[in-house]
């Protein structure tokens, strides 16, 4: 299973919110380049970006960071490393302006409810660079910033944008981001077993067993996290998790941090 640390820029600096409650921001690293690499220095193959700023404006905002990580990677890291987008996303020309910055995958949100053809248009222009991440209310979807909840079920949005062609679903539950409470497995068994491509599970992980519980979704499409909070309070080490969830190496973890739900 991948491991994606979360960077969620707000003006300018690498900050964790509480429940996607935006009065609720705390700082973490006035400097997201930094943070990006120290994330490449524990082993990360895998960065979740979430321009903040963009997804309250309803465009990109925090387009220099987003470039600066990308250069950073570049021109230091020493394997392969995805870098994936989200946050006000909503036109073809802020799509391609990241993608030509060396973005690897777009997370288009609030398009995927109010302008679906959209998402179909992308999918077909950039094959395999194009995610939907679907952040539920009570299960239902939240847009623009998750400042809005629609009456669209998270399930019925998944299984329409599988058929549109998207890459990925980043599912978060919102009552759990940023919580430590750990993930929604119901929710996530519910979604990623209704459609036919992978799922990526965001939203209350705080520990290797939170982890470990997510392992157990692997069968029905699973097949990454991300990992926001828990790494920045230092409840989750990066090098860890990977060596746990990321290569298999199971018999690395101590026993009482076992999956309890593999059900």
């Amino acid at each position: 299973m991948d491991i994606f640390p979360a960077i969620d820029l707000l003006d300018g600096k690498c900050v964790r919110l509480y429940q996607g409650d935006y009065d609720r921001s705390q700082v973490f690293n006035d400097n997201p380049t930094n943070m990006a690499r120290d994330w490449l220095v524990q082993g990360a193959n895998k960065l979740h970006l979430v321009d903040l700023d963009g997804a309250k404006a309803g465009q990109p905002v925090n387009v220099a960071a987003i470039a600066s990580i990308v250069e950073m990677v570049k021109t230091t890291a020493t394997q392969p490393v995805q870098i994936q987008v989200g946050g006000g996303l909503r036109t073809e020309a802020s799509v391609r302006q990241l993608l030509t910055l060396g973005v690897d995958r777009i997370i288009l949100g609030t398009v995927a409810v109010e302008q679906p053809e959209l998402v179909r248009t992308l999918c077909q222009q950039y094959p395999d660079r194009i995610a939907i991440g679907i952040d539920a209310r009570a299960g239902k979807v939240a847009t623009k910033g998750w400042l809005e909840t629609s009456e669209v079920l998270a399930v019925d949005l998944a299984k329409q944008m599988a058929q549109m062609g998207v890459a990925a679903i980043i599912y978060t539950d919102i009552h759990r981001d940023g919580t430590l409470t750990g993930p929604n497995l119901a929710a996530l068994r519910e979604l990623a077993s209704g459609i036919n491509i992978p799922v990526i599970a965001s939203g209350g992980v705080s520990s290797l067993r939170d982890l470990l519980d997510l392992l157990s979704l692997t069968a029905v499409g699973v097949t990454g996290a991300i990992v926001g909070r828990a790494l920045y309070t230092g409840e989750v080490k990066l090098t860890e998790a990977i060596r746990a969830v990321g290569d298999g190496r199971w018999q690395d973890v101590p026993p009482d941090l076992g999956a309890t739900n593999f059900a």
